[in-house]
Formats: C-alpha cells, sequence, structure tokens
C-alpha cells in the first residue's frame, strides 16, 4: 500500500473520530457556546443583552432569579429555573441580564449557551464542565418537544437524572413558550391514545418537575407595554413628548396586533432611527 493511500486512510478515520476537545480556557470570556461537528466551546467576546432596569413588568420574576443565581455563585444551594410563558415578555433578556449583574457584582460566573439540537450532546459537555473551579449556568433558550421528540431523555441527566448526576458547579435555566415544554394536544393525546394514559403523561411531564423554579410570564398591559418604551427613551437619550410617545407607540401595536416587551424594543428601535440616535 502507498503512503498516499494511507494517509487518505488516516485522514478520513480522523474525520470519524476527530479529536478531542483541548481544555478550554475558562478565563477568556465570561460567556460561551457550545458547537458539535466537532465539539467546541466558543467564547462570545459580546453578549447581546439589555440592562436588568430596563426590565419592566417582571419584577417579581427578576427578584426570585437574580436570589437564585446569586446564591449559586457563591456556592450555595440553588435550583434549576424554567422561565415559561407569553412570547416576547423578556425570558431570556432576563437570564443574560441576570447573568451580567451577578458579573458586576464580583462574583465568578460563567454562561453557556447550548441549543436544543444539541442536546444529545449534552453530557460531553458537562464532561468539560465538571471539576473545573468556574461555576456556570448552563442555558438553553426556546426549549419544547414535539411527538417524536427524544432529545428530552438527554435532558433529564442535566437536571437530576444519571448515575453521576448534575455536576455541583452547573446550573440549568431553560425558555420555553410552554409549562410544560411540550404541545398540549400531544399530552392530550398521550392519554387518549396510550395503553396507560397516565404513565405515558407522566414520563414526558415530570420533565419540566425537575426544575425547582417555575416563572411564568404573562402579557403586559398598556402601562408596562409604554414604561418600557420610556424606558428605553430614558437610557438612550431619545427626547420625545409623552403625546407623541403614547400615540405612536400605540398604533405600532396595533399594527402589530400585539403588545409585549419585544414589541416595546422593535418600536423603540424605529423610533430612534427617525430621531437619528444610535443604540
Amino acid at each position: 500500500m502507498t503512503d498516499d493511500a494511507l494517509t487518505r486512510i488516516a485522514e478520513a478515520l480522523e474525520r470519524l473520530a476527530p479529536a478531542p476537545m483541548p481544555a478550554p480556557d475558562f478565563s477568556s470570556a465570561d460567556a460561551f457556546a457550545w458547537h458539535t461537528s466537532p465539539d467546541r466551546l466558543e467564547p462570545v467576546a459580546k453578549v447581546s443583552r439589555v440592562d436588568i432596569s430596563l426590565l419592566v413588568g417582571v419584577n417579581r420574576s427578576r427578584d426570585t432569579l437574580l436570589e437564585n443565581t446569586r446564591h449559586f455563585a457563591k456556592g450555595l444551594p440553588a435550583n434549576n429555573a424554567l422561565l415559561w410563558g407569553a412570547r416576547g415578555m423578556g425570558k431570556s433578556s432576563l437570564v443574560k441580564a441576570v447573568h451580567a449583574k451577578i458579573v458586576t457584582e464580583g462574583l465568578p460566573l460563567k454562561i453557556v449557551e447550548l441549543s436544543r439540537e444539541d442536546l444529545p450532546s449534552v453530557q460531553r459537555l458537562l464532561a468539560h464542565l465538571r471539576g473545573t473551579e468556574a461555576r456556570f449556568i448552563l442555558f438553553c433558550d426556546d426549549l419544547s418537544f414535539s411527538h417524536d421528540d427524544q432529545h428530552y431523555k438527554s435532558l433529564k441527566a442535566v437536571l437530576d437524572g444519571g448515575i453521576e448526576g448534575r455536576p455541583e458547579n452547573v446550573l440549568f435555566y431553560a425558555t420555553s413558550n410552554r409549562r410544560h415544554l411540550m404541545p398540549r394536544d400531544m399530552i392530550e393525546n398521550e392519554r387518549s391514545s396510550a395503553i396507560n394514559p397516565s404513565e405515558a403523561v407522566e414520563e414526558k411531564v415530570s420533565l419540566s418537575d425537575r426544575f425547582g423554579l417555575w416563572l411564568g410570564f404573562h402579557p403586559c398591559s398598556q402601562d408596562e407595554y409604554l414604561d418600557m418604551i420610556r424606558g428605553y427613551c430614558a437610557a438612550y437619550g431619545v427626547a420625545i413628548s409623552e403625546d407623541r410617545l403614547w400615540a405612536e407607540a400605540i398604533e405600532w401595536q396595533a399594527t402589530r396586533g400585539a403588545r409585549s416587551g419585544r414589541v416595546a424594543w422593535q418600536f423603540f428601535c424605529d423610533l430612534a432611527a427617525r430621531e437619528g440616535v444610535r443604540i
């Protein structure tokens, strides 16, 4: 066999079984994104987030999550958290804002973003995080499962399952539009078609029970919607009269057919552009 043939075989084997991921340099950043094929933790130099003071209408959830995260950063007991509820009401923004607040307090805490599609690789990720001195919030945004989706079984090991259990230095935060992480009609179908309906439903619903904190987010009122916009205007120096803000903001929400924190931010971006203010 020629040297060229041996080289091609060796390269093919390396593609099938890539070299182990090198030990991450966790001192390089406070935020990381987990990717697979090949496995790697990429540092995120600039996290897309808003200041915690700009999150309006979620005071109870904000204070609860902040206290829980602060306890964890100090090495005290803390709970995994599921932030569920209305779209665009700041669930993922709150997680990132709380992390930033803890870091500014001088407490060592990292955040690692994990996509739902990469849940089957979570045990490999935990192997890299386990045993290091750093403490990590493992964050999965927009988590939900369909009828034939088996990814939820991978998640159980992160929360409290498996022989090793969750690493002491890792906490899991997830956001979802669904309280039980799966469509209501899927749960009803399980009840109606399974041989043992209660067991079929319990297996899937028990996943959300593994979160110690359930923080609900609900549609905002018109006053809260306007307060969000006022807060953005004050923070970024956009001067606008109250009458004009009220009229334009209400028209914006009417054209969108929705009212939420996301809609408030979208209106503010449009307003800031028209006023020539960079954000």
